[in-house]
């Protein structure tokens, strides 16, 4: 029996986009479900992948002739090319075969790391080129729901609680397991050792396969201590210079490693927001791990690591953090508005956990592991708005907790369960 597979919502986004760009570039982390988007779920054009060696093989001896020729079996469909990083010649020759060519829609490329960043090639192909990444799973696409609007939502004049459907009533427990399983469409099925020890290999097969295509990197002993690092430190400000102490490493180094993680997709860099107003903003970047069934796996985070009084109970707080970021990426594009994100923390220790930036408008977003809230919960946001930085800005903040009721803390301020996050939505 064919396996059912999971919806993904960028779909949508890539049918979009095939009609105003010449190549659609899909970038995203191995294993995160690429090929079974472009092959399985989108359903169209002509599907080729560089995983095949002879394939490979015959891009490199004439990468031009061999995509004209795939373009031409196609007809007006896309061509789709999986694993493009593979290739040192694709870029260059793609750029030439697309010139010749005024349609739309000519190819969808999908890989690990952004292809036009990595190769020698005179130009990214600006305007012809858009690129797109795909993202671990949100719960939203595991319980086959539609994208959440969240964000428009709370940006209304006068947002109602009750437009958020009863969000799903969900346990400590519950909550746990959704962050131990993270969004790998194959390891978050699995039971906790064999999916933990499938995302263990994973990132072992990165160090060894991928990082290449990025970067030559001599010391993939350190660039692994360095996942491992960051693992323990997601959703928290990094120092490099810290971090180069304890890997021994120059901060220059680290530095270059981290970009490589990023353009791996295995971290997310989130920028320090500030007001210009005031020299008084704490300006560090903070990183989010990916996924956080991947960060569990790296730590030897299991169902009972959490339970209270255990000493990574304490760590539950910035995991829940990092879940929540992600999926507060991951439904941006689906918002009627673009939005940026960022952190803030301002050096008299007020700070706030995700800065979400529309223009003028500005959400701000504490993540709570605790089953209940107070008014206490809301001093940074509402300081933030009413003396600090956002006070001349549009402000609306929520606080997101585990507990399963929708509240109004006034000041446009409101307290929403996780949950809420994957509940339907009437704007």
């Amino acid at each position: 029996m064919m396996k059912e597979h999971y919806p993904r919502h960028m779909i949508t986004e890539l049918e979009t986009a095939l009609v105003s760009f010449k190549v659609v570039n899909l970038i995203g982390p191995r294993q995160v479900g690429k090929t079974t988007m472009v092959r399985d779920l989108f359903r169209r054009g002509t599907y080729v992948t560089l995983d095949e060696t002879d394939i490979l093989d015959a891009i490199e001896a004439d990468a031009v002739q061999y995509l004209r020729d795939l373009k031409g079996d196609a007809g007006d469909e896309p061509v789709i090319i999986d694993e493009v990083q593979r290739s040192k010649k694709l870029a260059l020759a793609l750029k030439i075969v697309v010139d010749e060519d005024q349609r739309k829609g000519q190819f969808i490329l999908t890989g690990s790391s952004n292809v036009f960043a990595t190769m020698d090639i005179p130009d990214s192909l600006p305007g012809r080129v858009v690129p797109m990444g795909l993202s671990p799973l949100t719960v939203s696409e595991i319980k086959k729901k539609s994208p959440s609007r969240l964000l428009d939502w709370i940006l209304q004049e006068n947002p109602l609680l009750k437009q958020i459907d009863r969000p799903e009533v969900l346990s400590r427990d519950d909550y746990i397991a959704l962050v131990l399983q993270g969004g790998f469409p194959e390891p978050r099925e699995l039971p906790t050792r064999e999916r933990q020890y499938l995302y263990r290999s994973y990132v072992n097969g990165v160090v060894d396969r991928d990082v290449r295509s990025v970067s030559p990197i001599r010391k993939t002993d350190k660039f692994r201590r360095l996942i491992d690092q960051m693992a323990a430190r997601t959703a928290q400000e990094v120092n490099r210079a810290d971090l180069s102490k304890i890997i021994g490493l120059k901060w220059e180094t680290v530095d270059a490693y981290l970009d490589v993680l990023t353009r791996l997709s295995l971290v997310i860099q989130v920028g320090a927001w500030t007001s210009r107003e005031t020299k008084r903003e704490i300006k560090l970047p903070k990183f989010h791990f990916i996924d956080t069934g991947m960060n569990c796996a790296l730590r030897q985070f299991d169902e009972g690591s959490f339970d209270l009084g255990k000493g990574s109970s304490a760590q539950l707080g910035g995991l829940m953090e990092s879940w929540v970021f992600n999926e507060i990426v991951r439904m941006r594009p689906f918002q009627s508005k673009e939005f940026r994100l960022y952190h803030w923390r301002s050096a008299d220790r007020r700070e706030i956990d995700i800065i979400a930036e529309g223009g003028h408008q500005i959400v701000g977003m504490e993540v709570k592991a605790a089953s209940s809230v107070n008014q206490g919960d809301f001093k940074h946001l509402k300081w933030f708005a009413n003396s600090g930085p956002g006070k001349s800005r549009s402000f609306k903040g929520i606080v997101f907790y585990l507990g399963d009721k929708k509240l109004s803390f006034g000041d446009g301020c409101y307290a929403l369960p996780i949950s809420a996050l994957w509940a339907e939505i009437r704007t």
